[in-house]
């Protein structure tokens, strides 16, 4: 894979896989392109030679499918702040299970823009595990979140992991991803 943004090259000849139930971390100083190939993995940014495979086939050929199999978590949340918590969710019969899941249950109806930084990443990262995607896509995952929050984030990790999703992430911090794969980009 080679990517340019501007006329600057960000990566060339950037070539890896990832399985079922694996995890790979992206690392690399601010401007090395972690999050340019987190977009282009989800199908929102462009590469300029190369391709994304899906089991063996070209993975953007359906950008349709290939939306179906990738949920993208950037650096800003894309939470409304207008909804409630609940509201934020795509279908709101798995709203419940996902603020469960990430200890947001009893802020369920409080207005979005009432949640503080750390509280509105983990309703971000809460939506990703309801939606079913096979692949989560994660730039910064821990920004604003309390050390009890990154060790529930881990606990999710795995369960998603177990159950033969993959995760890539971008990271300047440790992520709870035992055997994860590494990619240093430079």
């Amino acid at each position: 894979m080679t990517a340019i943004r501007g006329e600057r090259l960000i990566f060339a000849d950037l070539s890896f896989a990832v399985a079922q139930g694996d995890a790979l971390l992206l690392v690399g100083p601010n401007g090395s392109g972690k999050s340019t190939l987190l977009r282009i993995l989800a199908g929102l940014g462009r590469l300029e030679a190369g391709r994304l495979l899906w089991d063996g086939q070209d993975a953007l050929a359906d950008k349709l499918a290939h939306a179906g199999r990738v949920a993208y978590l950037g650096h800003q949340d894309a939470v409304k702040p207008g909804l409630t918590a609940r509201e934020n969710f795509f279908h709101a019969d798995q709203a419940d299970a996902g603020l469960a899941a990430l200890g947001l249950a009893q802020l369920a109806d409080l207005p979005a823009r009432m949640l503080s930084a750390g509280q509105r990443r983990r309703l971000a990262l809460a939506r990703l595990t309801v939606g079913g995607a096979a692949v989560w896509l994660l730039d910064e995952p821990t920004l604003g979140l309390d050390q009890a929050s990154v060790e529930r984030l881990g606990g999710l990790l795995a369960q998603h992991r177990a159950r033969g999703g993959m995760v890539v992430a971008a990271t300047h911090l440790p992520l709870p991803l035992p055997g994860a794969g590494e990619l240093a980009l430079a």
